[in-house]
């Protein structure tokens, strides 16, 4: 895996500009905060975004992957003010269940979910190698 960093520019905090990586490739569908019921057992913004990564990961563990092979998350918020000011919280989160690991990514607000209760919405990609 080769992360893109032209010369020059600013090094972004918690994602990066490009990865370029060869081999297998595995989609996560967007996963939602609730638990492997389909039951959400909070509203809590931060407490969703930890057990959606937790949905990704263990959907990346049946594809023989890990999250070190993530290269592109997208999120789609309910609420842009909430994941900001979520910060620290959401970092830890993030660094508990995905760890160091810091792929492409763009977050989104949009205007609603499709599971009423959701909070966020995270879909990755994934590429493990030959």
């Amino acid at each position: 895996m080769d992360i893109l960093q032209p010369p020059g520019w600013v090094r972004p905090k918690g994602y990066s500009n490009g990865i370029a990586v060869r081999g297998r490739q595995v989609y996560v569908s967007g996963m939602v905060g609730w638990d492997a019921e389909c039951r959400f057992q909070t509203d809590d913004f931060v407490e969703q975004t930890r057990q959606a990564l937790e949905n990704v990961v263990a959907v990346l563990r049946e594809a023989g992957a890990g999250p070190e092979h993530i290269v592109r998350m997208t999120w789609y918020l309910l609420d842009r003010q909430e994941y900001l000011q979520a910060g620290a919280a959401l970092g830890a989160a993030y660094r508990d269940v995905i760890g160091r690991h810091y792929p492409t990514m763009s977050a989104v607000q949009v205007a609603a979910l499709m599971e009423e209760r959701a909070r966020i919405e995270i879909e990755v990609t994934a590429v493990v190698p030959d």
